[in-house]
């Protein structure tokens, strides 16, 4: 299968060790937002039986990258989108297979009118965790750029 006719989550599983590794599971990638899940493993819980905080950071930031890539990746001949922070709020108690939703937090047009204009667009995507039972366990922001090649 080439990468033109893989989707984003087959492409992300393919050239991501750590999503791989973690198994998740991207559900939903659209332009409007991003669902991904990571399923209930013993080998990634914590001290308490539920998933590990770097387990579910990761979740999180795959998803954030999966609307990237939704948005964005038909501007990779031209940029490269990076992460260049995060920062993560755990809410409650995560227990059995925990969901990621991203969301853009600005228009993709108006990222892409400011690289047009020669600009280094910054912006946020805001992913919200939740346990199967629809409790929200954290929140996340991870801001990206998109760098355009030298």
């Amino acid at each position: 299968m080439s990468a033109d006719q893989m989707s984003v989550g087959e492409m992300l599983a393919a050239t991501v060790p750590m999503a791989r590794t973690l198994g998740l599971a991207y559900q939903e990638i659209t332009t409007e937002r991003a669902v991904v899940r990571l399923p209930d493993q013993p080998d990634y819980h914590n001290h308490v039986g539920g998933p590990h905080a770097g387990a579910m950071f990761t979740l999180a930031e795959s998803a954030s990258g999966a609307i990237v890539i939704a948005a964005f990746g038909h501007l990779l001949d031209r940029v490269v989108p990076l992460a260049v922070r995060a920062e993560i709020s755990y809410k409650k108690l995560a227990m059995g297979p925990v969901t990621a939703t991203a969301v853009l937090g600005r228009p993709a047009v108006d990222v892409i009118e400011e690289l047009d204009a020669g600009g280094r667009p910054e912006f946020p995507v805001a992913v919200t965790l939740t346990r199967e039972d629809g409790a929200v366990t954290g929140e996340m922001t991870v801001v990206w750029i998109l760098r355009p090649h030298s």
